[in-house]
């Protein structure tokens, strides 16, 4: 049976992106709190001031739903259970990972990630536990939009996705592939995979914690923060380390400046 994902999520987050780019056409005037600075088109960020308007509503909704739910599950729930879950879901995800690394060409990271589906789901109790690890298969996470940059395809303008956060045009045609084929495609009803949905953003938001601490300690401006360091973790993604310097020369959407490295790690994780 072909993954599915829920039809409403991939419309919604369609239609939300082509709203973005619609009324992004040119950045709007400054508003009350907002200065001509933050207004004015920064490299790679055309539309900053939609995207910070963007920004504002899914920080409000972290706040008000996500973040406590989340300290509610670490507080809650013991962290043998939490890790299983996250093993499990990683399990799922490395499928595709494996997937875009041969896409990519890198047949030997390619068989690599495949042998930890397979040592994981046989030798893991299906995903629960991580033997891959320990037998040496190293994890090396890769989505779609990593490999349309590895194809040639230019990050484009940096855009903010409601519910979503942080992303590029790549990246936003990127993610709507890699949702058809997440854990939350698996099961057969839409009741499962809302179900499937809810356990991931809860895990991926419960690890992201420390990361939201430290940003609040050393981001003045998040939202600037946030962009610099999305983009420069992305960048080096789509290179694996070593992006050659005509990633920096030639592709608007990685413009803005590399924040330090600890911080830029931190705050890159948290963006997604």
């Amino acid at each position: 049976m072909t993954p599915t994902v829920p039809r409403g999520w991939v419309r919604a987050t369609a239609a939300l992106a082509l709203l973005a780019l619609s009324a992004c056409a040119s950045v709007p005037p400054a508003g009350p709190g907002m200065s001509p600075a933050r207004t004015a088109a920064t490299p790679g960020d055309p539309w900053e001031g939609w995207n910070r308007k963007v920004y504002a509503f899914n920080d409000a909704i972290d706040t008000a739903i996500l973040k406590p739910v989340a300290q509610t599950y670490e507080k809650v729930v013991p962290s043998l259970v939490r890790t299983g879950v996250s093993n499990l879901l990683g399990n799922v995800r490395d499928v595709w990972s494996a997937a875009n690394q041969l896409l990519q060409g890198k047949v030997q990271y390619g068989f690599e990630m495949g042998m930890r589906v397979v040592a994981n789901t046989f030798f893991g109790l299906g995903g629960l536990l991580d033997p891959a690890t320990e037998m040496g298969l190293i994890k090396r996470p890769e989505d779609f939009g990593q490999t349309l940059g590895r194809w040639g395809l230019g990050a484009g303008p940096y855009l903010v996705l409601p519910m979503v956060g942080p992303s590029t045009l790549r990246d936003t045609a990127g993610f709507l592939l890699d949702r058809t084929v997440s854990p939350s495609s698996l099961p057969p009803t839409a009741g499962g995979q809302y179900s499937v949905l809810a356990v991931e953003l809860v895990d991926t938001r419960t690890k992201l914690l420390p990361a939201g601490k430290l940003l609040d300690q050393v981001a003045l401006d998040k939202y600037s923060f946030l962009r610099d360091a999305y983009l420069a973790q992305r960048r080096d993604a789509v290179y694996d380390g070593a992006p050659p310097q005509e990633a920096f020369d030639e592709d608007p959407g990685d413009g803005p400046a590399k924040p330090s490295a600890a911080a830029a790690s931190a705050a890159a994780s948290a963006a997604k």
